[in-house]
């Protein structure tokens, strides 16, 4: 009996003493799991984000068939499309819901980056001390004036203050980059991003018509334009009808609005900061400090992209090809915060809305067109 209890002991510790050999390669696995992740990463998003370069691709036609319309109001409008209709919808809640919410946040944030290469510091001391305080006082106006209103109105969640930075600086992209920083609800986002674009477009068949009967020259009309139209592509259409002096001057004017994008981020995120701090009674001021950076990395990008712009060193076809990538990266968000819009829930606030929305674009044109009037 002793020796059969001992004879399988050696058996016992012979796969023991081989043990070590079989786990040795152990220590691989994490990063094949590693590996794997990504490829399982990448796979979630590939639909999502296919949908959103298609959808860019067809912006892009048709705007090449009707230069009129914008690739980025034609982005949105193809993104609702395809969270609403039937056929369509599966995509949008489905497999490409990865992808394109990949597309309305990080290509948007990459955009914003590629977008700092439209503006030069040379370009917006060029326009004179005048012009740049009438363009702070419009975004003022409007931002404040948009706000308020959207609070008493009782817009839902983030909603007063999107559509308030939609309004008086660039669209669809500020909006984005608002609401990096505040983590804000998708639908609340999306809604925003809904609103801002059709308002925008309406401006692209309405001002042109109030061009004369205003009384206001080409320069005039380009200056009104490009502090009163939200996004940039927009102001492009509307200005453009005026003339090329016209849309020279809109362009520089558009573009000194979106250079307030960066404080306006870091205000918001400032304020939000102190927010959390006093919601937490400031026991743990660094934490809730660190949890909202003043500059996101990619307003921090889009600085660095300003100031890379303003040395000059980069050739012109270096600046063609960065506004086409930033063009491209815009349009596929656009796609993918479209694509966020329920026009279910959008029309059941949808009245509200669209009164902070008619009041705040009759504000941003009055003040802007007092603000040319004054500045001459």
């Amino acid at each position: 009996m002793n020796l059969r209890t001992h004879a399988p002991a050696p058996a016992t510790t012979a796969p023991a003493t081989t043990a070590p050999a079989t786990t040795a390669p152990a220590p691989a696995e994490p990063s094949a799991g590693r590996g794997a992740g990504r490829r399982r990463a990448v796979a979630a998003v590939l639909p999502g984000v296919a949908a959103a370069a298609l959808g860019a691709a067809l912006a892009s036609a048709l705007h090449a068939l009707l230069p009129a319309v914008p690739v980025p109001t034609t982005a949105v409008v193809l993104g609702i499309a395809a969270a609403n209709l039937p056929g369509l919808r599966a995509l949008t809640r489905g497999r490409g819901r990865s992808g394109l919410t990949f597309a309305g946040k990080r290509l948007m944030r990459a955009g914003i980056v590629v977008l700092g290469l439209q503006l030069g510091l040379d370009d917006v001391l060029g326009l004179g001390w005048a012009t740049a305080a009438m363009v702070v006082c419009v975004v003022a106006a409007t931002f404040w004036g948009t706000l308020w209103l959207g609070r008493r109105m009782g817009l839902r969640g983030d909603q007063p203050l999107l559509i308030a930075t939609g309004y008086s600086i660039c669209g669809a992209s500020a909006i984005g980059a608002v609401s990096q920083v505040t983590g804000s609800d998708e639908e609340d986002v999306a809604a925003s991003v809904a609103l801002v674009t059709l308002c925008g477009t309406l401006a692209i068949g309405v001002l042109p018509l109030l061009h004369h009967p205003l009384g206001l020259d080409d320069i005039q009309f380009g200056r009104w334009t490009g502090a009163g139209v939200h996004d940039v592509g927009q102001v492009v259409a509307t200005a453009q009808t005026a003339g090329p002096a016209a849309l020279a001057e809109a362009v520089l004017v558009k573009l000194m609005r979106v250079a307030l994008l960066a404080p306006l981020v870091a205000s918001v995120a400032y304020a939000l900061r102190r927010r959390r701090r006093a919601a937490s009674g400031a026991a743990k001021p660094d934490a809730a400090a660190g949890r909202t950076p003043l500059l996101p990395l990619f307003v921090v990008g889009f600085l660095v992209m300003i100031a890379v712009r303003s040395t000059g060193i980069l050739p012109a076809g270096v600046l063609e090809g960065a506004e086409r990538l930033q063009q491209l990266l815009l349009a596929m968000a656009m796609v993918g915060l479209g694509s966020m819009v329920n026009l279910r829930a959008l029309a059941r606030t949808g009245p509200r809305v669209a009164a902070v929305g008619l009041v705040s674009w009759t504000l941003i044109a009055t003040v802007s067109y007092a603000g040319v009037l004054l500045t001459g």
